[in-house]
């Protein structure tokens, strides 16, 4: 007889995202695009749209952040630099039509209209810790596709080791990218098998609902061992790479941000200690998690490497 032995990391998400968040979601159903299993994303002037999906494997037991500080507390330097920046911007992002190209070094390469890119995949929710560099975590209730979804239907050929990112460039609207703050557009990279790993996910909300402007729209990746910065938003572009792929932090401040960002409490950052951190919406500080908590899942995955070289 097969047992199924929980991971630590996982819990039932229908019994710890708030019940108001599902009651919500009746508020939110409303026209829209219908893509896939269920899948509505909202139409142009429109604000939140409700997302069917089921529970998830994977999730933390943790309580959630609270919707209003996931959502008006973000890092999306496109937007702007500062905290608060991202929601007061939001609506100078355009997402609307978006498309999304997937090639390299794969068989199956295309360019996709976002619903023509999401309409295979069914949706679930997964309660992911957050941990940002800065020093600050959350948990959100994302809802969203395992991203090794998409790369099994790209068929990367035998040359592919790494999955680039990149997201959108649209300097006319976005403020952020007037200021060379970064080299635009932003980019991100994993690994293939960090990238074909179930954890990693490619989210289309957030909460129940489809994700706002601020917080990545309409497609972002999630990884949540690393810190959040990998986590790239927007995204327009997945590229498999025989190389290391450059990535916008790294090129910015390569001894501050490395391309692996596993979150390692025993790797301090230049101007940060790694070893605790702040929850939003607690007063005390916690003991940072190596891998942010996931080291049962994705530990193997660097067995052998020095992790304070490869940071």
């Amino acid at each position: 007889m097969l047992i199924r032995t929980r991971r630590r990391s996982e819990a039932n998400p229908s019994e710890i995202t708030p019940r108001e968040v599902y009651q919500r979601r009746r508020d939110f159903l409303r026209g829209g695009l219908a893509l896939g299993a269920g899948l509505v994303l909202p139409a142009a002037g429109q604000g939140s749209a409700a997302l069917e999906y089921t529970p998830g494997s994977f999730s933390t037991d943790e309580k959630p952040t609270p919707y209003e500080d996931v959502t008006t507390y973000n890092n999306f330097f496109e937007l702007g630099t500062g905290k608060a920046d991202p929601a007061r911007n939001a609506h100078l992002l355009t997402t609307e039509p978006w498309t999304v190209v997937v090639d390299g070094a794969c068989s199956n390469p295309g360019r996709y209209a976002l619903e023509d890119f999401l309409r295979p995949w069914e949706l679930e929710e997964r309660i992911y810790r957050l941990r940002c560099v800065e020093g600050w975590s959350m948990v959100i209730p994302w809802v969203g596709f395992e991203l090794n979804r998409v790369l099994r239907k790209a068929e990367p050929d035998g040359s592919a080791r790494y999955v680039a990112f990149e997201s959108v460039l649209d300097p006319d609207n976005l403020p952020g990218q007037r200021r060379p703050v970064l080299e635009w557009p932003y980019t991100e990279g994993l690994r293939l098998d960090e990238a074909k790993h179930p954890l990693t996910l490619l989210a289309v909300g957030l909460y129940g609902d489809a994700l706002p402007n601020q917080n990545g729209a309409p497609l972002r990746l999630v990884v949540p061992w690393k810190y959040g910065f990998k986590s790239i938003k927007s995204i327009v572009r997945i590229r498999f790479t025989e190389v290391e792929p450059t990535t916008a932090w790294n090129l910015a401040q390569p001894n501050e941000y490395g391309f692996y960002s596993n979150v390692n409490p025993d790797v301090p950052h230049p101007r940060w200690s790694q070893r605790t951190e702040r929850r939003i919406g607690e007063l005390r500080r916690r003991r940072t998690l190596m891998f942010n908590g996931y080291g049962d899942e994705v530990a193997h995955l660097y067995e052998g490497m020095d992790l304070k070289r490869y940071f």
